[in-house]
């Protein structure tokens, strides 16, 4: 079975103008696969391989131990993207998934932190382009209605560029009510920006490590999949 954020990656490479050939030697996938998931309604498949692979990570851990060590040593304009220290490591003789050497280098930068004890530093954008990115976010408030004190969830959309907002009352925190936000801002804003920057909400990741790195929720990865942020 693809994961959803292999089969997101698939579409947005290809929605960049990225070939399908390109992509499946990316990823080390057929292009029947890839074709696959850029056709499939659903951001989740199942396919059955011929030949089930080992894990092929072993012998090659020390080596790839190694290019993480160098490439965290370069400064941050200088360092590799993991794309290309896979393909460094397929030139070895490496035949395993680009997504293999990708989950090892998460797991590889989280224990190399907790045993330096550093925390991950922050950096704030705060300059956006037009149609860049847009924040979104919940707040909870104290209302009357009816008469009636109660207190509401808030949903808080806002474009980064012009600080346009949008905002809407839910009863409650839920996916379901995520889903309606998002819905009802795209259709004020008048479109979709191209990323989405988010807090750490129960909604939408399920697990945080150290520095970028989350596992969000399915669906929540399922409906940036349909508005491709």
């Amino acid at each position: 079975m693809l994961v959803v954020e292999t089969v997101v990656r698939i579409r947005r490479e290809h929605a960049s103008g990225k070939a399908i050939k390109a992509i499946a030697r990316d990823l080390r996938l057929s292009r029947k696969v890839v074709r696959k998931a850029i056709r499939s309604p659903e951001a989740v498949f199942n396919y059955q391989r011929t030949v089930q692979p080992l894990p092929r990570i072993g012998p090659y851990q020390e080596r790839l131990d190694v290019l993480l060590e160098e490439n965290e040593a370069r400064g941050r304009r200088d360092r590799l993207r993991m794309t290309r220290i896979h393909d460094l490591l397929a030139r070895e003789g490496f035949e395993g998934s680009y997504d293999a050497v990708r989950r090892y280098a998460a797991r590889w930068r989280v224990t190399r932190r907790k045993d330096a004890g550093e925390g991950a530093p922050a950096f704030i954008p705060m300059t956006f382009h037009p149609g860049e990115a847009y924040q979104f976010d919940w707040s909870h408030e104290d209302v009357e209605i009816a008469g009636k004190p109660m207190r509401v969830k808030v949903a808080h959309a806002r474009l980064c560029a012009s600080r346009t907002p949008y905002v809407r009352a839910y009863p409650r925190e839920s996916q379901e009510m995520l889903f309606d936000a998002h819905a009802r801002a795209f259709a004020f804003f008048g479109g979709v920006p191209r990323r989405g920057i988010y807090d750490n909400m129960k909604t939408a990741v399920t697990s945080v490590f150290a520095g970028k790195e989350r596992v969000f929720n399915r669906r929540f990865l399922i409906m940036t999949d349909h508005y491709m942020v």
